[in-house]
């Protein structure tokens, strides 16, 4: 199954709202604190309102440094992992960005906040429709969700300026590192399911340049370039 949603709007959380204080707070505290500086993603992480991609229930949490479930056996990252890997990608306003494990949605808002076009992908069926619906309705024109093995990547959109994996890889997919353009940015999780390293990946007219950046600790990726759910 593959199916294609895209939200339409624009950004509707503009003024103040009752999570504003604890939102500038989580910036200030868990992120800037922490060595992120770069303007465009922290205003991108204070404008998006984080508790609107939690279970109403977890909403008292949703400003909280630490990732949350959001059913399905899946979580919304950290603050902080989202601001590291953003920062990560040195995004232009430009720029086009595959986001791999759309999830609840919160990652690409934050990156449709900095990049000029999004796309999203997620695997598991029961994510994407919802995800898409939120981000149509907080107001995020620019993302694209689909439904679909996100470590086959978007070939029919490539090449990409970003590429960002929200989700641990045993390897790197080559399927990504191809769909690059020249110049472009990959950063994903890689190892066990258990423990992984944040490894940057910079295409290059020969090749590709990599640094392994902090250690992480994500959901697998499941897909044919990444771990099959029924070895999990």
């Amino acid at each position: 199954m593959r199916a294609e949603i895209e939200s339409a709007g624009g950004p509707r959380n503009a003024g103040r709202d009752a999570f504003a204080s604890a939102r500038a707070q989580m910036v200030e505290g868990q992120i800037r604190r922490r060595g992120i500086f770069d303007t465009a993603v922290l205003r991108a992480i204070e404008e998006v309102p984080r508790h609107d991609f939690v279970p109403e229930g977890l909403q008292s949490r949703a400003y909280d440094d630490v990732p949350l479930p959001i059913g399905g056996g899946q979580t919304i990252s950290q603050p902080y992992i989202v601001a590291a890997m953003t920062v990560a990608l040195r995004l232009q306003a430009t720029d086009r960005v595959l986001d791999i494990g759309t999830g609840c949605g919160y990652q690409a808002a934050v990156l449709s906040r900095i990049a000029a076009e999004v796309y999203s992908i997620e695997v598991r069926q029961d994510l994407p429709i919802a995800a898409a619906e939120r981000l149509a309705r907080l107001g995020y024109a620019n993302v694209q969700v689909r439904c679909g093995d996100g470590t086959l990547g978007l070939p029919e959109a490539a090449p990409f300026d970003a590429i960002l994996v929200a989700a641990a890889a045993p390897d790197l997919p080559q399927p990504l590192v191809e769909q690059l353009a020249v110049g472009g940015r990959l950063i994903l999780p890689v190892g066990p399911p258990e423990r992984q390293h944040l490894k940057l990946l910079i295409r290059q007219e020969q090749g590709v340049k990599t640094m392994v950046l902090e250690p992480c600790q994500f959901v697998p990726l499941i897909g044919q370039y990444g771990w099959q759910e029924a070895r999990l």
